[in-house]
């Protein structure tokens, strides 16, 4: 399920979710320009909803969102993503072929698996997209396989936007808040830089992932204020970082969500052995830098 995350502010600005505080707010509905207020609960993702009434677009979730950024499950439905999960621990984690027989047309469909080519006609192999929804596939791999579906569908609502307003079509302003809340979500993860940081604290040590658009030093000194509250020392080593790879983080905390370490309400740490934290710094590192084409630093000009 998806949720509305921006409104609009007096300005016609869009205002994300998490830049405001919860309750009742001054922001409008994007599509309906109706009041919203900030749900911001423990249970379901943060998103705004209709003080009032909610709007067609928004009740029937016809917003964008990225893909593959913050849901991995590739729109299968339970009954197949089960299925998936039990086909990858029983093959794909031994990367043994996959009889035919076994799948299901909606795994087919969605590009869970393809024939392998060298082996027999009947047997099928994990393509890339499939090993998202388990976790398997490496960080670079999946920036291989995320990009091209963001572009894709950033040109995909740039068609649609332009041919309404050609034809002058009644869904012209429809069109163009999709396109700017789509291009509004890019542009944020676009523009972050993901860290890696190592914490030393009096109980052991410590890995957080996150990201922030501002200096990576201000943000370690709010970590370090967190952890105070938790540990008497907290001694932090900034590992490596990656400007514009903010697509990245939630990826990275589906992967190895096994090794996730709450500290009360802070849920982005994590605990590895050596062994373990080589392996995550040789995933993060084998990442290619990542540039802003002319597309990506203009996606929200419209």
């Amino acid at each position: 399920m998806s949720w509305l995350k921006y409104g609009i502010d007096e300005n016609g600005v869009l205002v994300f979710i998490e830049d405001i505080t919860k309750g009742k707010t001054q922001l409008k509905c994007p599509y309906c320009h109706s009041g919203l207020t900030a749900k911001k609960g423990k249970i379901k993702e943060h998103h705004f909803a209709h003080t009032e009434e909610t709007c067609h677009p928004v009740a029937k979730q016809e917003f964008p969102v990225l893909p593959l950024y913050d849901n991995f499950n590739i729109h299968l439905s339970g009954k197949d993503l089960e299925k998936l999960k039990l086909l990858w621990n029983e093959y794909g984690t031994k990367n043994y072929p996959v009889d035919s027989k076994l799948l299901s047309p909606g795994l087919i469909k969605a590009g869970i698996l393809q024939k392998n080519v060298y082996k027999f006609r009947s047997e099928y192999e994990f393509t890339n997209l499939g090993k998202i929804p388990v976790g398997a596939l490496e960080l670079m791999l999946f920036n291989e396989v995320q990009e091209p579906l963001l572009g894709k569908k950033l040109l995909k609502l740039e068609l649609a936007y332009k041919h309404a307003l050609h034809k002058n079509d009644p869904d012209l302003q429809h069109r163009l808040t999709d396109l700017k809340l789509y291009c509004a979500q890019l542009k944020r993860i676009l523009l972050c830089t993901l860290y890696f940081l190592e914490i030393q604290t009096n109980k052991g040590t410590l890995y957080k992932i996150g990201v922030t658009q501002r200096p990576i030093k201000e943000r370690v000194a709010e970590v370090e204020r967190d952890l105070l509250a938790h540990y008497q020392i907290a001694v932090i080593k900034v590992l490596d970082s990656w400007e514009h790879r903010g697509n990245v983080e939630l990826y990275f905390k589906h992967r190895y969500h096994d090794f996730n370490y709450p500290i009360g309400s802070l849920t982005e740490y994590y605990q590895f052995t050596t062994n373990e934290l080589n392996i995550v710094l040789g995933d993060l590192q084998q990442m290619k830098p990542k540039v802003l084409c002319q597309e990506e630093w203009e996606c929200d000009s419209f």
